[in-house]
């Protein structure tokens, strides 16, 4: 029997089985997708943005954090991602869409 794992995309390497999971798993995945911008070569403006956004997520997913907080930290990630320009990196540019279209979803929840 052949078991297979997460699905993992090609472009980002970050695993997206989890944007259609749990409340915890999509707060998970959006912490995820920011890190992973971290490493990638993005002008200095973006990445500070971005960097900010990877913080107060990585926050939202702490275990001590109820949801409403969590949410709210979420609300604070579509802010400060409003504020990022759009990188020039292909995969900054897929982790930046994924993030976004993530916090949608975990506040339309």
């Amino acid at each position: 029997m052949t078991v297979f794992g997460p699905v993992r995309s090609p472009v980002t390497d970050v695993s997206d089985d989890r944007s259609d999971g749990s409340f915890e798993e999509r707060l998970e995945a959006l912490r995820d997708h920011l890190e992973a911008t971290a490493e990638l070569p993005i002008d200095p403006r973006t990445n500070r943005w971005l960097g900010e956004a990877e913080a107060v997520a990585r926050d939202a997913t702490a275990d001590d954090i109820d949801p409403e907080t969590a949410r709210k930290r979420v609300r604070q990630v579509q802010r400060l991602l409003s504020e990022a320009d759009d990188p020039d990196h292909e995969d900054a540019v897929a982790h930046l869409e994924a993030a976004r279209e993530l916090c949608a979803d975990v506040l339309s929840s």
